[in-house]
């Protein structure tokens, strides 16, 4: 059962960000430092990349741990209130996920996934597997 009241369930949910995140943030200040332009939240391509580096086709999402599903056989475990809500809901987010990596890479586009995670923790490591691709 949640631990939260109902008004304080929503209230948590509704400041929940879907652009403009922390890890997207930390992601985009090291691409600047580096000296890589790019463009945020890129409409112009399905799935609407976090960021895209047009100049050289390659589209960069920042997934959330929960949201898209890290370790999603281990977490299914945990998940105890409204996992009926929850479980085909993070499933269809993994799903869409591999959706948009298709889509993308049948239009010629390098498709990059970073966790949040591994953004807060690693920084340096998902900006040096960017510039790997960038010639």
């Amino acid at each position: 059962m949640d631990n939260l009241t109902e008004s304080q369930r929503h209230k948590n949910m509704i400041n929940i960000k879907s652009t403009n995140t922390r890890p997207e943030i930390i992601l985009r200040k090291a691409l600047w430092k580096n000296g890589i332009h790019y463009r945020k939240n890129y409409g112009r391509l399905y799935g609407k990349p976090d960021i895209a580096l047009t100049k050289y086709k390659i589209v960069i999402f920042v997934d959330g741990d929960f949201w898209h599903g890290k370790n999603f056989s281990k977490i299914k475990q945990q998940i105890k209130s409204n996992r009926a809500y929850w479980l085909p809901k993070i499933q269809r987010n993994i799903e869409r996920d591999k959706e948009v990596n298709d889509e993308l890479l049948r239009e010629g586009w390098l498709v990059l996934r970073f966790w949040e995670s591994d953004i807060k923790n690693n920084t340096d490591i998902c900006v040096n597997k960017i510039l790997e691709y960038i010639p």
